[in-house]
């Protein structure tokens, strides 16, 4: 390790763990979390969010002015900015990236692919010209300049037109779907280019196993500097391992294997609090940080199915379980009950307590059930709840859950337990009925949990995809309480209709709220400016050790 302006070090590899594997790395193609996680340090965007609290804070984009409407946008791009070193490029060195880059990635964002999974949380019904697009590349005809509403003013100047005023605007941009990466790593690498990474970065692409290890080393010719100089990042590398245990991956963090462990196995939370509780007294080997979170686990109902499409049988689902008791006998205390709405609370200026959610009412949900046409359950269809793989807290509480909903309904359930891969096919393709997922926010407002409920996203055909409202749920009702939040500047105004259409949607039972989450981290007294946040958003650029002899003299 050698010592830094102003205090920092460079030097090290970051070690940390997924139980998942990833299904893709390709911006346009990042749904789930754990290909998240490693992506954010490869990619960028024109702006991104604030490690720390979450705000919008400029990237590649070094200053940005919006018109008087919020409908025009326009960004001013950082000079000097290159791609990483990659084969792709002429002598394997990394050129400069223009507004011109910006426009290809912001096309092919609006292209029809099967690989395309961002276009409908980012610029559909929302960019001028998007959906003509959209449109015209599954007509085989793409209209000739691209999206009209994407626009190259000059080199360093790009120009972005909305259909409507849409103060949230910059949350977008923040998404996997609005990084930038090069033409020449498309052509080179076509669909492969899920595990070949070419973005700007802090980080790129070193090694990569699949179910074992992805290592990202130190981009030597990263633009950013920090407050005294230094360049940007200070870390020599990261690791993600993907021991699936979560019992292992802790006995890893404690050998001194990983720097980083979130998450807790929930029936060691009590030994692992006692260990931090005597750490507080001097005997401190790692630091526990907790925070509330903008994730939501939840089962889904296919909504249009025989089976669910009656609203009565998922409120009858949803009354028949104790989430107190899950929360407190299961979960050992890892979570909020979701009693409110489908927001979580962390939020500010979001009132969710506001939103009247399900309590455990067993004798409503009989009720329900009889009114459904299924007395005491009979006659009712046995059916399989799919959960991911993803260490025992799933397993254990669909175990409980399945429990409840004989004892409070007498239907009878069985639970199959997949990988996360085939588990997100099967729902997002209409094969399963009843099933877990979660969701974690993809930017800091109420509108990236809301979104997955809007009518709109869901096709025309149950055997399309259905990638975001994987529930199917429509309602006219919630679609236009939605639409009108959107088009609201005013933020108070605007968070009281997002209000509004959760209520709507927790009234029809769209989904069964399970829990709301809370971020644990462990992490290594060595390790600094590793900030903990809602979204466990996980940028590096910023995150150093110290060495080991300093950090026990303080």
């Amino acid at each position: 390790m050698r010592e830094g302006k102003g205090g920092v070090y460079y030097g090290g590899v970051f070690r940390m763990n997924e139980t998942e594997d990833f299904r893709s790395l390709y911006p346009l193609n990042v749904t789930e979390n754990v290909g998240l996680h490693i992506a954010t340090n490869i990619y960028e965007g024109l702006v991104k969010l604030s490690q720390s609290d979450l705000s919008i804070i400029p990237c590649l984009a070094e200053k940005w002015n919006k018109s008087d409407d919020a409908k025009v946008w326009t960004f001013y791009l950082r000079k000097g900015v290159k791609f990483q070193n990659d084969p792709c490029f002429a002598e394997g060195k990394g050129r400069d990236v223009t507004a011109n880059d910006f426009k290809y990635c912001f096309d092919k964002l609006c292209e029809a692919a099967v690989d395309n999974q961002q276009y409908g949380v980012t610029f559909k019904n929302r960019v001028e010209g998007a959906n003509e697009y959209y449109q015209s590349t599954i007509d085989k005809k793409p209209l000739a300049n691209g999206v009209p509403g994407i626009k190259v003013i000059d080199d360093y100047k790009l120009e972005i037109t909305l259909k409507y005023p849409f103060a949230g605007f910059l949350n977008i941009l923040t998404m996997p779907g609005c990084w930038v990466y090069p033409k020449e790593a498309i052509e080179k690498y076509g669909s492969d280019i899920r595990v070949n990474c070419v973005g700007t970065g802090p980080f790129q692409l070193k090694n990569l196993k699949e179910g074992d290890a992805v290592v990202l080393e130190r981009n030597k010719n990263y633009w950013e500097l920090d407050e005294n100089g230094n360049q940007l990042p200070y870390l020599d590398a990261l690791k993600t391992n993907f021991l699936k245990d979560k019992k292992s991956e802790l006995y890893e963090f404690k050998k001194g294997n990983l720097e980083m462990m979130v998450r807790l196995p929930v029936e060691m939370i009590p030994n692992i609090l006692d260990e931090f509780n005597h750490a507080k007294e001097g005997k401190a080997r790692f630091d526990l940080k907790s925070v509330p979170a903008m994730g939501l686990d939840y089962y889904g109902f296919q909504d249009q199915s025989d089976v669910f499409k009656k609203k009565e049988v998922r409120q009858a689902f949803n009354y028949a379980i104790n989430r107190e008791n899950l929360v407190t006998y299961i979960l050992l205390g890892d979570g909020i009950p979701a009693t409110y709405g489908v927001v979580p609370p962390s939020f500010t200026g979001y009132d969710n307590k506001a939103v009247k959610g399900f309590s455990f009412k067993p004798d409503t949900a009989k009720k329900l059930m009889a009114k459904a046409g299924y007395p005491n359950g009979k006659g009712f269809p046995k059916i399989t709840l799919e959960i991911n793989s993803g260490g025992e807290r799933n397993v254990q509480v669909a175990e409980a859950i399945q429990k409840m909903l004989k004892e409070n309904l007498n239907v009878d359930i069985d639970i199959n337990v997949m990988p996360m891969a085939e588990h997100m096919e099967n729902f997002e393709t209409g094969k399963a009925l009843f099933w877990r997922t979660g969701w974690i926010a993809d930017y800091p407002d109420p509108e990236s949990f809301l979104t997955i409920l809007y009518g709109k996203h869901v096709p025309e055909k149950m055997t399309e995809r259905s990638y975001i409202n994987t529930v199917r749920y429509k309602s006219a009702r919630f679609d236009s309480l939605f639409e009108l939040a959107l088009r609201q500047l005013d933020p108070v105004k605007r968070f009281d209709l997002y209000r509004q259409a959760d209520q709507v949607a927790i009234d029809d039972a769209a989904i069964m709220p399970i829990f709301y989450h809370e971020n644990y981290r462990l992490v290594k007294l060595y390790v600094k400016n590793c900030e903990t946040n809602a979204m466990e958003y996980r940028d590096f650029s910023r995150v150093y050790f110290t060495p080991r002899d300093e950090n026990k003299k303080r």
